[in-house]
């Protein structure tokens, strides 16, 4: 295919802006730019139009039936399928869809999780047409997608918050820039690029674990041979079958007009990376939850199974997914840009110094937008940050700043250039400073890059929470800059120099441009004050922090009942997930493990039965026979330690205690249990044990 084709096809399958110019009027295709990129109030007016054009443009492309997309409060996409046939009159189907059909559909909420905010007798849930996030269709069905929300008006997705916070940062971010002079831009909106990890595994080898088909990661596993020891995986050569699963993906992204842009090996065997190119953040949630559908699909195709926990194998490197967000006019202007010379950029250290204030101010809430169970296993390992929240600047910033705060003049000072000693070679100009990949969240260049978000979750709680944080960091630095809109330029920017000083220093102890991993930076964040929330329960309760539920009230990205509520799911998500691996680890022991190690035992002993009738010897017999039978028994005596804390502490009425104590029953009764059958998987012969092992589903592709 030409370039020129190539070029055509992509976002074929979108009711984007192309398509809206070619089969909208004027005046409706003008509103719904006015919608999309001004934030103009909604107009019940295009409605009728739209759906009728967006009907006929995906039936064109052999869609049948049409869906309410949204993102429940279970991690997953949801959504009903209708058919485009509202009746049949001689014969013929007749073809309807509405305005009113696009806007709203009304699906049984009494099913998803709600934390309370519903009873469970009331079941009527809406979702509302997003008209900033494009429709598409993908196979015979046309993809709308959609808000979530209670007959009382709060929201049970992941959608609505991140579109609340958007206004949000939209408003104090345009009230700063007035106070500034600026009266020519028009909106600003935070944009967003995540990068998916994940492993991939031959079906078959999937198919013949509980654990993964249960729990979507391995609860036993004794450590292969070689693991990720050689570095020679990470940006290695593709497999072929993953080539093949990686071309078919790229193609239907490509038709969904999802930007997928880097694909390369991971540092684990059998793990990958897909990153995106940037969109509004809305946009990019939207498309990160299309992804993660999309590779499970895809890659079942291909006789592969795709995992997307956080931590599937231990002793190797876990997946995340790092959240590049910065802020963009509706000029296409970086406000996280620093431009030629940083130093002189006041607009974009005040900016900066408002991230550094709010993720200080509200450290425990960026946190929590990385938390899940899966997490857990992740953080502090080499292959994430810490669960503590710091901030890399690198130490050119941090020089600006220190200049700003003191008053003194800043020099910009001559760009360098890499010196490789190999004269063929290019000079490149070097970056300021290099990257911590240690850090949690780390500037780097023009963005800041939220690292700890696992790789399982919708990337829409954490920006949720990162621009709800800022803009109620940029409303008090506008309260504070607003009496100088029309003062001298002189006094304007000395007000803005006080402003970047007190807040710089005031948290500038969330800075942390060193290496995240040693334990000294663990004794230092302390001595910083800085929250050290090491485990999904410790971090869910900042949601109902009494100063936390005050600023999402004033920034109205959640009410303080929708805060209550996502604790309580968060909660019970937490303990629902230990039960359902606490429960698949003592049935693949007793129903798997177990008979299959005594078989062996039993073929063992009578080896040396029949060795010992011969009147032979052979010690190695007997102690092989010995070692199985007493690491059988430690195996059993962990699986009834676990069955013993598993059912004594489920019974707990309160989730707040049930949580803690699966905690508890997580980090001690099923690591005890794991360990033994680890080490009784090293002694059980390779014919005999029930399950694919390590080597089978890193290496066997």
């Amino acid at each position: 295919m030409s370039t020129v084709d190539l070029a055509k096809t992509f976002g074929c399958h979108l009711f984007d802006d192309r398509v809206m110019r070619e089969k909208l009027p004027a005046n409706i295709y003008n509103s719904m730019r006015a919608i999309r990129d001004e934030g103009h109030i909604w107009d019940p007016n295009v409605a009728d139009v739209v759906a009728e054009a967006m009907k006929n443009w995906a039936m064109g492309l052999g869609a049948t039936h049409y869906i309410h997309w949204f993102s429940p409060m279970t991690g997953m996409n949801a959504g009903k399928h209708e058919s485009f046939i509202d009746g049949v009159f001689e014969g013929k189907p007749i073809l309807h869809f509405s305005g009113k059909m696009l806007m709203r559909g009304e699906p049984d909420a009494s099913s998803f999780p709600s934390g309370g905010l519903r009873a469970t007798f009331e079941a009527r849930g809406y979702t509302a047409w997003d008209p900033t996030s494009p429709a598409f269709v993908l196979g015979t069905t046309l993809y709308i997608p959609t808000a979530f929300a209670a007959h009382t008006g709060e929201a049970l997705d992941q959608k609505t918050p991140v579109l609340r916070s958007m206004q949000a940062v939209n408003k104090q971010s345009l009230r700063l820039l007035r106070a500034l002079g600026d009266h020519e831009t028009v909106s600003v909106r935070p944009s967003v690029g995540a990068e998916q990890e994940y492993f991939i595994v031959d079906k078959k080898y999937h198919d013949q674990r509980q654990d993964l088909k249960m729990c979507g990661y391995t609860l036993f596993g004794a450590k292969p041979p070689k693991g990720q020891e050689m570095d020679d995986h990470y940006y290695g050569s593709i497999n072929d079958r993953v080539r093949a699963f990686m071309r078919e993906l790229d193609e239907e992204l490509w038709n969904l007009g999802v930007p997928a842009k880097t694909e390369h090996n991971e540092t684990a065997p059998g793990q990958y990376e897909l990153a995106a190119v940037y969109s509004t953040v809305n946009v990019a949630c939207d498309h990160n939850q299309l992804i993660m559908e999309l590779m499970r699909k895809v890659a079942a195709r291909h006789g592969l199974a795709c995992l997307l926990h956080e931590k599937p194998f231990a002793g190797v490197n876990g997946s995340g997914k790092h959240n590049n967000w910065s802020l963009v006019t509706n000029t296409g202007r970086n406000l996280l840009d620093p431009g030629e010379d940083p130093a002189e950029n006041k607009l974009f250290l005040l900016f900066l110094t408002a991230v550094l204030s709010a993720v200080d101010n509200y450290a425990d809430l960026i946190r929590l937008g990385a938390t899940c169970s899966g997490n857990d296993f992740r953080l502090g390992a080499a292959e994430a940050p810490p669960a503590i929240i710091s901030v890399f600047l690198g130490e050119a910033l941090c020089d600006v700043l220190d200049k700003v705060a003191t008053g003194e003049k800043k020099d910009r000072g001559e760009s360098r250039q890499l010196l490789t000693g190999v004269k063929t070679l290019p000079l490149l100009d070097l970056d300021d400073n290099d990257r911590n990949r240690t850090s949690p969240f780390a500037f780097t260049g023009n963005k800041f890059e939220f690292r700890m978000v696992g790789a399982s979750q919708s990337i829409g709680l954490a920006n949720a929470i990162i621009n709800a944080a800022v803009a109620d960091t940029l409303r008090e630095f506008a309260d504070q800059l607003e009496p100088f809109a029309d003062a001298a330029p002189d006094q304007r920017e000395q007000a803005v120099d006080r402003l970047i000083s007190e807040h710089y220093q005031a948290h500038r102890r969330i800075i942390f441009n060193g290496n995240n991993y040693t334990r000294e930076w663990v004794e230092e964040a302390a001595r910083r004050g800085l929250p050290n929330l090491s485990c999904m329960v410790m971090a869910v309760p900042a949601f109902v922090k009494k100063e936390n539920m005050e600023m999402f009230a004033r920034t109205k990205v959640f009410t303080p009942a929708e805060c209550k509520s996502r604790y309580e799911i968060m909660m019970e998500n937490y303990v629902n997930t230990q039960s359902i691996a606490a429960s698949t680890m003592l049935e693949m022991v007793s129903r798997q493990i177990l008979p299959a190690a005594m078989r062996y035992l039993g073929e063992v002993a009578g080896t040396s039965q029949k060795i010992a009738a011969s009147q032979m010897e052979c010690r190695t017999v007997i102690n092989i026979a010995q070692g199985l039978a007493s690491q059988i028994d430690k195996v059993a005596d962990a699986a009834q330690a676990l069955h013993n804390k598993f059912f004594a502490e489920g019974s707990k009425a309160k989730i707040e205690q049930k949580a803690i104590s699966f905690y508890s029953m997580a980090n001690e009764e099923m690591p005890a249990l794991r360990c033994a059958v680890d080490q009784l998987e090293t002694m059980v012969s390779a014919d005999h044990w029930p399950m694919p092992t390590y080597s089978q589903l890193l290496f066997d592709l």
